[in-house]
């Protein structure tokens, strides 16, 4: 599902990267993926270990490299991007928003690969229901569950890929395209939390409600909306449609 989603976002970078006036070029998708699949399977692995098990791989460090038994964080993903993208910025001498703004909309296919997958793997699926399509996991007691994991690969990768295509189709300020995605994933990952099953070594962590999930995905809300409502800075150029 990984190598999935890089070449779902190889293909679209590429036909993005095509459009007249993007600013980019389609011989640099490639170079470019490189950096975001190291930042997404180093960031992921990292930020599952920080934010959702450091007690055991601080007694079991040599377990964090074990990526083939599972753990893998979104939000720590995310960081990681952020930083693959930051190195690629001043390796071409671009904008740290000028990557994020070309990359965000590349990002709901390669989520919709991945929640497929935790579908697959019946990982990560949700909380008990009575709901006619809850579906019983052979990892999950307790009968029926939603399927957390399709809800997300239709809001995280279909319902958002479309509202960022939409939405960068016209030229924008530097940085909103970036701030409609952390706005959206974030809207979108914090309701599904409400029937996804927390971690039962975390439970809630804030409020005796909110999940660990949903605390990660505050942070992004409030950015988006920053990067989405700010007031570009005087002499800011409209971002060309890419």
């Amino acid at each position: 599902m990984y190598l999935a989603g890089f070449a779902a976002g190889l293909l679209l970078g590429r036909y993005r990267a095509g459009r007249p006036g993007s600013g980019w070029n389609p011989d640099e998708i490639m170079d470019l993926l490189f950096y975001i699949a190291v930042g997404t399977i180093g960031g992921g692995r990292i930020g599952y270990v920080l934010f959702y098990n450091l007690p055991f791989y601080l007694e079991h460090p040599l377990s964090a490299f074990a990526i083939w038994d599972g753990g893998m964080s979104f939000h720590g993903g995310l960081i990681g991007v952020m930083t693959a993208m930051w190195v690629y910025g001043l390796k071409t001498d671009r904008q740290f928003l000028q990557v994020a703004d070309f990359i965000a909309p590349l990002v709901p296919a390669a989520l919709l690969f991945g929640r497929l997958g935790n579908f697959i793997n019946q990982e990560l699926w949700g909380r008990v229901t009575d709901l006619p399509w809850g579906v019983l996991f052979h990892t999950a007691p307790g009968g029926p569950r939603h399927p957390s994991q399709l809800y997300e690969a239709g809001l995280e990768g279909i319902v958002l890929f479309v509202i960022l295509w939409w939405y960068s189709a016209l030229p924008r300020a530097v940085g909103r395209v970036s701030g409609m995605f952390l706005l959206g994933y974030g809207v979108f990952r914090f309701l599904v939390e409400f029937v996804r099953e927390p971690d039962s070594h975390l439970g809630a962590v804030l409020m005796s409600w909110m999940s660990m999930g949903q605390l990660l995905s505050v942070p992004m809300v409030l950015l988006g909306l920053y990067l989405v409502f700010r007031k570009p800075p005087l002499g800011e150029k409209m971002g060309v449609a890419d």
